[in-house]
C-alpha cells in the first residue's frame, strides 16, 4: 500500500487524539474530515441520474452529526472512520427512502432530520431500498462481500483502504468486489 499522505496521516493522528478525549483535536479534525466526507458523497452522487435530488450537503451534515455525536469513539485510523461514515450514509439513505415509500403509500406524517430539502426522489427511494435489501441478502450469504460493497459504494474507499479496514489482501478485496457486483446486478435485475 502507498504511504499515506500528510493529511491522511494527520487525520489518523487527530482521530486517535479525539478518541482519547482531546476536544481540540476534534476542532482541528472537523474541516479535514468534513471536506473529505463531501468528496465521498459527491463521488457517490456522480454515478446517479442527472435529475436526482440527492443533496450532498444535507447528507454529509447528517453523517457528520452522527459521527461527531459519539461519546468515547475508538477510531483505529482514517479508513476505519470512513468505513463507519459509509455505514451511516447507507443507513440514512435507506431510512429516508423507506420513509418516502411509506408516505407514497399513504403513511402518516413523518419527521425528516435532513434540512428541508428532498434527499432522494421517489424513484430513487425504491432503488435504494432494493439495493439495501439485496445487500442484506448478500450479507447473509457472505458478510465480507457485503461489507466491501458498502465500503466501496457508500464510503468511497479504494481497494487499499478496504483491505486495511477488513485486514485482508487487496487482491481479495478486488475479487470479492467483482463477485459482489455481478451478484447484486443479478439480484437487482430480478427484483
Amino acid at each position: 500500500m502507498n504511504a499515506p499522505s500528510v493529511s491522511q496521516q494527520r487525520v489518523t493522528d487527530l482521530l486517535a487524539q479525539w478518541s482519547h478525549g482531546d476536544d481540540a483535536a476534534l476542532a482541528e479534525l472537523t474541516p479535514l474530515v468534513y471536506d473529505e466526507l463531501r468528496r465521498v458523497a459527491h463521488h457517490y452522487l456522480s454515478g446517479e441520474r442527472r435529475d436526482h435530488t440527492l443533496q450532498t450537503t444535507a447528507l454529509v451534515n447528517e453523517v457528520y452529526l452522527r459521527l461527531a455525536d459519539q461519546t468515547n469513539p475508538r477510531w483505529q485510523n482514517r479508513a476505519h472512520f470512513f468505513a463507519v461514515a459509509a455505514r451511516a450514509m447507507r443507513q440514512i439513505l435507506v431510512s429516508y427512502a423507506r420513509t418516502q415509500q411509506a408516505q407514497k403509500r399513504g403513511g402518516g406524517a413523518f419527521k425528516v432530520d435532513l434540512d428541508e430539502v428532498a434527499l432522494v426522489s421517489q424513484e430513487e427511494s425504491k432503488e435504494i431500498v432494493d439495493l439495501h435489501e439485496a445487500l442484506e441478502q448478500l450479507s447473509a450469504l457472505d458478510a465480507r462481500k457485503a461489507q466491501i460493497v458498502e465500503l466501496k459504494y457508500f464510503g468511497g474507499l479504494n481497494y487499499d483502504e478496504i483491505a486495511e479496514v477488513l485486514k485482508i489482501s487487496r487482491i481479495t478485496v478486488r475479487r470479492d468486489w467483482e463477485f459482489a457486483k455481478v451478484w447484486l446486478y443479478t439480484e437487482l435485475r430480478s427484483a
